[in-house]
């Protein structure tokens, strides 16, 4: 393998272990934080529902109530697995480090002959997955994708990447999250105003 073979390896190695990382802090953030945001928020609905009880509106604040406490109940079945994505994020994140330095090494390296990295890049990857855990929290994908692209220094691998925004940056799920509602939308407003479908 040739040193820009490698290099471009490398970064594709990096990506795929820093957005590990991330995931798992993403998934980690969403349920510590979150059960006690969404807490706080159905309770100042609730206390906005008692007080403006006038206003006509509680079947709908009484239905986004129910919602909140559904999607609170759901993290929260999470819980025990908090350290568990804390300890792999820290683990993916000492793993992205060293591809890094690798990476560095070899882009500084006026050797013709990569044989020593190439091996410790498989010895890094295994390490990589050695480990994992699959069951992910609902969303943290789009999270990963901020905190990975906005936090992380990956200018490395977006040297080797060449990232585009909308390619990406922007999550996949997100992009067809948004064509559905789009749709969806369509549709609403041309049964309600126009009387088709």
């Amino acid at each position: 393998m040739n040193k820009e073979k490698l290099l471009h390896t490398l970064a594709n190695h990096g990506y795929n272990i820093g957005f590990g990382a991330k995931k798992n802090f993403a998934s980690h953030d969403i349920v510590v934080k979150l059960p006690g945001r969404i807490g706080f928020i159905v309770l100042a609905v609730g206390i906005l529902q008692l007080g403006y009880s006038n206003l006509g509106c509680n079947k709908e604040l009484s239905t986004l109530l129910i919602l909140i406490s559904v999607a609170s109940l759901y993290i929260s079945s999470y819980n025990s697995s908090t350290e568990k994505y804390e300890q792999e994020g820290v683990r993916l994140t000492r793993i992205f480090n060293q591809i890094r330095d690798l990476y560095y090494s070899v882009e500084s390296s006026t050797k013709i002959d990569f044989e020593d990295e190439i091996k410790q890049m498989n010895e890094i990857m295994s390490d990589f997955y050695s480990n994992s855990i699959s069951k992910q929290v609902f969303l943290s994908d789009w999270f990963a994708h901020f905190k990975f692209f906005y936090q992380m220094q990956i200018d490395w691998i977006d040297q080797q990447l060449k990232f585009k925004f909308f390619r990406d940056k922007f999550p996949n799920s997100l992009k067809s999250s948004i064509l559905f509602c789009t749709i969806l939308i369509l549709i609403l407003i041309c049964y309600e105003y126009f009387g088709c479908i």
